[in-house]
């Protein structure tokens, strides 16, 4: 505004005095005045700059902050980002100090307790803000905390929309409380947000992690043209409740309604061929993806491998694993894990020195319960013994009580039942009825009967009424002539009513032979 002022005055100025140019007696003073004009001229030039390049600071100053923000990849990074956002004055502007909060909230690595005294911070958060608080909540291991944030913010006056319910049924499920996700269902239909395509697909997730799948079903149901995500939601409720044949039989109803499925779908689907054992189907899938871009995707691929593996098919499985450009840890796990629980010891322990060769992943726990297992089936002891040792010594990767079960299995197999009481004996946990068991049943194999008694004598702390650790205490009796004891033990199980469970089932697959002409 000085400027533009400036410059007509200067204008007026020197149409007046450029009459008097061509007069030898006023050349001189008009010289003089022009010069002093030139420089009022570049004098209100450089406040006009002054006051542009101040704001171009400003403006430049929050793009640096959001490029920052961006580009963060770690807590110690927001630290340092947050420190300059304060720094620049910029902690109450909502659009810079909501992207520290998102980070906590969304990102693998993000703190939600950082977010808190941020948040508390802020002189008058939005919506946006406390439903990012609430979503943060909703996926740490203090749910609860989320519907805290819900109330306050109900005190501000501030209304719940579609992404606070929607986190909240989320975190209903994490809490376990039926109530308290009834209470939030009932508050969706008062808001009118029950038929909202993200509300509706969280109280079908919800109801689903309840394990109440009718519910689940007919919420689902209730939708006019359920789109993809409402698939994968109610497909996921249905292997998780166990249900897997239903599980295949929306995908399939949802394959005829025309809706493509997609990467989580698969992932879903296939999960459900692993626990049925149901070949044919994953292989149906996988010949239907197979030249599309979705047979590409990493987590399809691990998902196919696991599903061969668990259905017996550990050749279509590695076939699968060696044609993969691309492979995690989890690609490794699942194919060590699926060659070692078929008995193909070598080919699983040369896999996992292959991984360790190449130099590109580290294996974890997971990595580790496979090659253990691998030596089990093996009974390789002293491989065990090896792999249990670099476990924690090189990888710095802490034994969990799978790993323990792992090598108990290892040396009760191979007769070391002393020393397999012994580690169970040193676990940094307390022991389960698993391993109990598994160290109950190498007593059995072995004869020990005087060990297999004080074994016996934790399982009945633990489980008391478990009828397999009645017959293998029996079985131990008798593989040693003690045939009195039999009939305590058998006695003992009849008059606390402990039962057998009704006998397993089995099938065998079949080709059916086809004649050549």
């Amino acid at each position: 505004m000085v400027s533009i002022q400036c410059l007509t005055h200067l204008k007026s100025n020197l149409r007046t005095r450029l009459l008097l140019l061509f007069q030898p007696k006023t050349k001189q003073s008009f010289l003089r005045l022009a010069s002093s004009k030139l420089r009022l001229l570049s004098l209100c030039c450089s406040i006009s700059s002054a006051n542009a390049f101040q704001k171009g600071t400003s403006l430049s100053k929050e793009q640096t902050l959001m490029s920052l923000l961006k580009k963060c990849s770690a807590m110690k990074d927001l630290l340092q980002i947050h420190a300059r956002i304060i720094q620049s004055g910029f902690e109450q502007n909502l659009f810079v100090i909501g992207k520290v909060i998102v980070f906590c909230a969304d990102s693998e690595r993000g703190d939600m307790n950082f977010a808190v005294p941020v948040f508390e911070n802020i002189g008058n958060p939005d919506g946006f803000l406390w439903n990012t608080m609430i979503r943060g909540f909703s996926k740490t291991s203090e749910p609860l905390k989320a519907f805290d944030y819900y109330k306050r913010m109900q005190g501000k006056g501030l209304v719940a929309d579609n992404f606070t319910f929607s986190s909240l049924l989320k975190a209903c499920g994490q809490v376990g409380s039926v109530l308290l996700a009834e209470q939030m269902h009932c508050s969706t239909l008062k808001h009118g947000l029950e038929s909202h395509l993200f509300v509706r697909n969280a109280l079908i997730h919800m109801y689903g992690m309840f394990k109440y799948i009718e519910t689940s079903r007919q919420l689902f149901e209730e939708i006019p043209s359920p789109e993809l995500v409402a698939w994968n939601t109610i497909i996921g409720c249905y292997v998780y409740c166990g249900r897997c044949r239903e599980a295949l039989d929306m995908f399939s109803r949802m394959l005829k309604f025309g809706i493509e499925p997609d990467e989580a779908t698969l992932v879903e689907t296939l999960a459900a061929c692993s626990a049925l054992g149901a070949l044919d189907f994953g292989k149906w899938v996988h010949s239907c993806i197979s030249n599309t871009g979705l047979g590409s995707i990493l987590e399809v691929n691990n998902s196919l491998i696991d599903m061969y593996a668990k259905c017996g098919a550990v050749e279509e499985a590695y076939e699968t694993f060696y044609r993969m450009k691309k492979r995690n840890t989890i690609t490794w796990n699942t194919m060590i894990l699926g060659l070692a629980t078929h008995g193909q010891t070598n080919e699983a322990l040369a896999l996992f020195s292959k991984m360790l060769e190449q130099k590109l992943l580290e294996p974890d726990g997971v990595t580790f319960l496979g090659v253990l297992c691998a030596c089990s089936h093996g009974g390789m002891v002293e491989e065990g013994r090896k792999f249990f040792g670099i476990m924690s010594k090189e990888y710095l990767i802490q034994p969990t009580i799978k790993h323990y079960g792992c090598m108990v299995d290892i040396l009760g197999r191979a007769g070391f039942v002393e020393e397999a009481y012994g580690l169970v004996r040193s676990m940094p946990m307390e022991c389960n009825a698993i391993v109990w068991r598994t160290l109950l049943a190498a007593c059995r194999l072995h004869g020990n009967v005087e060990l297999g008694k004080q074994v016996r004598r934790h399982l009945l702390q633990l489980e008391p009424n478990h009828s397999s650790d009645y017959v293998l205490l029996s079985n131990m009796y008798a593989s040693v002539g003690q045939w009195n004891e039999v009939m305590k033990v058998r006695k003992s199980m009849l008059n606390t009513g402990v039962q057998k469970p009704e006998p397993g089932n089995s099938f065998i697959r079949m080709h059916p032979s086809r004649s050549k002409d």
